[in-house]
């Protein structure tokens, strides 16, 4: 069982060429108990974005904070608090922050996903 507080966990920044201003925290993964996969919230501070990238897993987000786009496959999707999507497996995609508040969001994805 973990019963924790997002305040509590170090963010880990996003660590690739084509990122700006992007942080990550772990919340639940392997460490914690779920052996299949791992629940991270990702922090796109102002001007920020992810990289642009695909891989073969599918993920999961959640908007928990502020406002931003995500691209997939080329078209950009406006989002903001309580909106989620669905990133199917082998998707370019990319989260950009748009707004000059912080843009947070869950991110569940199988641990093969997760580095």
């Amino acid at each position: 069982m973990v019963v924790n507080n997002i305040n509590n966990l170090k963010a880990k920044k996003i660590e690739h060429e084509s990122a700006q201003n992007a942080y990550m925290k772990v919340l639940v993964s392997e460490k914690e108990g779920w052996d299949d996969y791992v629940m991270r919230v990702v922090e796109v501070e102002e001007g920020g974005f992810t990289p642009k990238h695909k891989h073969p897993w599918p993920h999961i987000n959640y908007v928990i904070e502020g406002q931003g786009s995500i691209m997939m496959n080329g078209k950009d999707y406006p989002v903001q608090s309580g909106s989620y999507a669905y990133v199917p497996s082998n998707t370019m995609h990319q989260y950009k922050n748009t707004s000059d508040k912080i843009f947070k969001f869950i991110c569940i994805v199988p641990k093969e996903g997760h580095r």
